[in-house]
């Protein structure tokens, strides 16, 4: 971490503009799970305790793609944000332009004002100077505790660091400090579980973690495709007909390493109330059906392989956690992290479907770390380069 982050800066009297994360689930004008707001509280805690002139909150919410779209606005976060930190919040009706300047004009001194979607702009995804430059106004520095955006090259989290000093909050430095050691300087031994429904999404992902893990568990519908690789007939499952070669390169490459699943849940449709079955990992899938979930036996053999590592990473569920009858491999995995970290491995959640599947089995508070962005921590496996972190202020 040789970026600056928001403790290297004077933040009294200034006026900071920070890029959150506050795409949130919104049902009406109710936020159905608030944890990415809940995320950045530290950071604001911190900045509130440093006396600043104001604090400018921005955020993206869903993919309006450049217009104005009202049922992604973010005025509902607004009082969501102020009961969680006790005090007001404001809000303003764009994120550039008179309704800011309004809006800044009334904020009182120490103040907090959360502008509207930054998305409800095309200069925003588009990285337009003109726009970066508008939003740079709100501020005398920039923090940037959104990971969750660290993977792209907007204007909100990139334009504007060329034209204030910009670093990170909190939970930014959080997440590459845990993903980063991962990559760079794991204790061992060092196990990986990837699931989800496409290989082709964590190609670079098992390329970049194969030669570094001890182990590498595969579950989820990415599974099928493996099996399918091998020949088996996998009927109605879902496989990726045209990433069959990569899962046969995989399967050459990674060696002993790469550990399927021994057992699946079938079922005869893609419902909860579904017939289901288990059937071994050596038999075809049966005409009409598909695979949904791990078996029993896998869930207790990946169990057994994470007995003893002393660092985990998980990225992708087992199954279709989202339906009940289908949840219990994916349930299985997140109690299996819950106890290697009781017993001292630091359990890194990637984001996505996984924290929500740990957040849903209860089972966050149990966790080393859960990130707060899937494809951002995706491509940090990867060994990629985040635009979003890149555009810090060096040390």
């Amino acid at each position: 971490m040789n970026k600056m982050t928001v403790r290297d800066v004077e933040l009294s009297g200034k006026r900071v503009l920070l890029r959150v994360d506050f795409n949130v689930p919104i049902a009406g004008d109710a936020i159905t799970d608030d944890t990415r707001i809940r995320a950045a509280l530290p950071t604001l805690e911190y900045m509130l305790s440093r006396n600043p002139r104001a604090i400018v909150l921005m955020s993206h919410l869903g993919r309006p793609k450049g217009r104005v779209v009202p049922e992604m606005s973010l005025k509902p976060v607004a009082p969501a944000l102020s009961r969680l930190l006790g005090r007001p919040v404001a809000f303003a009706a764009d994120c550039i332009g008179g309704a800011v300047d309004d809006a800044l004009g009334d904020l009182p001194e120490g103040g907090l004002l959360l502008l509207e979607n930054t998305r409800f702009h095309a200069g925003e995804g588009e990285n337009d100077p003109q726009f970066a430059a508008e939003l740079a106004r709100h501020g005398d520095i920039f923090v940037n505790d959104a990971f969750g955006t660290a993977h792209r090259a907007h204007a909100s989290n990139v334009g504007v660091s060329a034209h204030l000093t910009a670093v990170a909050g909190f939970l930014l430095e959080k997440e590459i400090t845990y993903l980063a050691t991962l990559l760079e300087n794991p204790e061992r031994p060092f196990v990986a579980i990837l699931g989800g429904a496409k290989v082709s999404g964590k190609i670079d992902v098992i390329d970049a973690l194969k030669g570094k893990v001890d182990g590498l568990l595969v579950g989820g519908g990415m599974a099928n495709t493996f099996f399918a690789a091998q020949g088996r007939d996998m009927a109605d499952s879902l496989v990726e007909r045209e990433a069959l070669d990569i899962a046969r390169a995989v399967l050459d490459t990674a060696g002993a390493k790469l550990a399927l699943p021994q057992d699946q849940v079938i079922a005869d449709a893609f419902s909860n109330e579904a017939a289901k079955r288990v059937i071994a990992a050596s038999d075809d899938v049966p005409a009409g059906w598909q695979s949904l979930d791990i078996g029993p036996e896998t869930s207790e053999k990946f169990a057994q392989a994470l007995q003893g590592a002393k660092t985990i990473v998980w990225n992708g569920p087992m199954g279709v956690f989202e339906l009940p009858s289908f949840a219990a491999g994916t349930i299985s995995i997140a109690r299996a992290l819950a106890d290697a970290t009781a017993n001292g491995a630091t359990t890194v959640v990637g984001g996505g479907d996984s924290a929500a599947a740990v957040e849903g089995a209860g089972l966050a508070s149990k966790m080393s770390h859960i990130s707060t962005g899937g494809g951002a921590s995706l491509e940090l496996l990867e060994g990629k380069t985040l635009p979003g972190i890149a555009a810090l202020t060096e040390r």
